[in-house]
């Protein structure tokens, strides 16, 4: 069974940065595509970042520049680097690794953006 768990998070004053990590139990990166996305109180789950094993990157208009997705394959590990959060980025952060009708979800971690 894969397990997928997220690292990384905690409290960031606007502006600041913030890397998360997930790391998968096994080396998933050859057929997987994977991807962060993120839940805000009260909203529905949303795609912030996602790759694909051809190294083809997708990010949400709302973290085009200030977020990078990318990934380590010798450590198993998926990182979400945030730089110049705004409130608005404060979510419970999910990484999400998917193949066919194969999909896996760490348990989240929480990013609150506070002053």
């Amino acid at each position: 069974q894969v397990q997928l768990v997220e690292s990384g998070g905690g409290v960031v004053q606007p502006g600041g940065s913030l890397r998360l990590s997930c790391a998968a139990t096994r080396n998933m990166f050859d057929i997987y595509s994977e991807a962060w996305y993120r839940q805000a109180p009260g909203r529905v789950r949303e795609l912030v970042a996602a790759i694909t094993p051809g190294d083809n990157i997708n990010y949400a208009d709302a973290v085009k520049g200030r977020f990078t997705i990318s990934r380590d394959i010798a450590k198993n590990t998926l990182y979400l680097q945030m730089s110049a959060l705004k409130p608005e980025d404060e979510a419970v952060y999910f990484c999400n690794f998917h193949y066919g009708q194969r999909n896996y979800w760490g348990r989240g971690t929480q990013v609150p953006v506070s002053s």
